[in-house]
């Protein structure tokens, strides 16, 4: 989704659609409460890792579960990635195929996922990990999960922007979140700030982790120019990034998160290129949902999570790795 432009005014027509929506946000953040309460959770033989966020989008928490889960198999532990995949057809639950698989079919998170550990799409987050259970996993990587309560979890990151922290407090529909932050800290084993600034997180005592998201410039893209396009979350947020990176920006293309590229669509962005005399970029993301033919002549701008103090993540983890390490020793 693309964020309102009410969700950032400040002037009377933005404030007045606030209040109006507010009561709305009330009862959408009632029933994650109600849900927290009255779902019975299954408790998978594999421990839980939920990678999760309180706001829609945006957030850098694909990063991050790629991260976590890459830590995990570096100590040995057999990790699979449960994740819902949003936008895509498959219902699950299933293990995806990354070389024939398809964004239309995994959704774009799924794949992005894969690269890091085998990822298992599942609407129904129970039978994902009854699904993992059958396969011996170690540990489940429950990515965007921190609203659901399908299985328990023995251990939830919540990953917060921290240059935008919680944008204007309010929830869905009439702001970004979808719970109150309260409410959500509530159930957070650690949060994970990702990017500079600060955030207030009221009512939170459980360790705050630092982590950046730091491109990989492939392309040596100092002083190229380029014609860039992005349906993420914050679209502005890449453009940003190539501007650090020293490109010049022909031509910027926002689209709504998750966005379902069509074949005119490419073709004009690659015409425009042309036109520019301009690489045509945009990001991972975007870039595992087109075609292969759609690829041809596109470029992507990598992105990998990093922490600042590696041990507070690594501390975090044995509370849930050494059990299974001692288990299987």
């Amino acid at each position: 989704m693309r964020s309102p432009e009410f969700w950032k005014g400040e002037d009377y027509t933005a404030r007045l659609a606030v209040a109006a929506l507010r009561p709305l946000g009330w009862a959408y953040g009632a029933t994650v409460e109600w849900k927290r309460r009255h779902i019975i959770s299954y408790r998978p033989k594999a421990k839980v890792i939920c990678i999760g966020n309180l706001s829609a989008g945006g957030t850098g928490k694909t990063p991050i579960a790629i991260a976590v889960a890459r830590a995990l198999i570096a100590r040995g532990l057999s990790t699979t990635i449960l994740s819902r995949g949003y936008g895509g057809r498959m219902r699950g639950p299933a293990y995806i195929d990354p070389a024939h698989d398809s964004a239309a079919e995994t959704g774009d998170e799924p794949l992005l996922l894969a690269a890091a550990a085998p990822v298992i799409v599942a609407r129904d987050r129970k039978e994902g990990a009854e699904l993992a259970d059958q396969r011996g996993t170690d540990v489940i990587v429950m990515d965007d999960g921190h609203q659901n309560f399908a299985i328990e979890k023995d251990l939830s990151l919540v990953v917060v922007d921290a240059t935008v922290g919680f944008g204007n407090g309010n929830i869905l529909p009439a702001g970004p979140l979808r719970e109150s932050v309260e409410q959500g800290l509530s159930r957070a084993s650690a949060v994970v700030l990702v990017g500079p600034g600060q955030v207030e997180l009221p009512g939170f005592s459980g360790p705050v982790l630092r982590a950046q998201l730091t491109p990989v410039d492939v392309f040596n893209l100092r002083g190229a120019r380029v014609v860039a396009f992005a349906g993420i979350g914050r679209p502005v947020k890449f453009f940003e990034t190539l501007k650090t990176l020293g490109a010049a920006i022909a031509f910027s293309k926002e689209y709504a998160d998750h966005h379902a590229y069509t074949a005119s669509e490419i073709a004009r962005l690659k015409a425009k290129a042309r036109s520019e005399g301009a690489i045509l970029i945009t990001t991972e993301k975007d870039y595992v949902r087109l075609t292969p033919t759609e690829r041809e002549g596109v470029r992507f701008l990598p992105v990998r999570a990093a922490f600042d103090e590696p041990g507070k993540l690594a501390a975090l983890l044995d509370t849930v790795a050494p059990k299974l390490l001692a288990a299987s020793a």
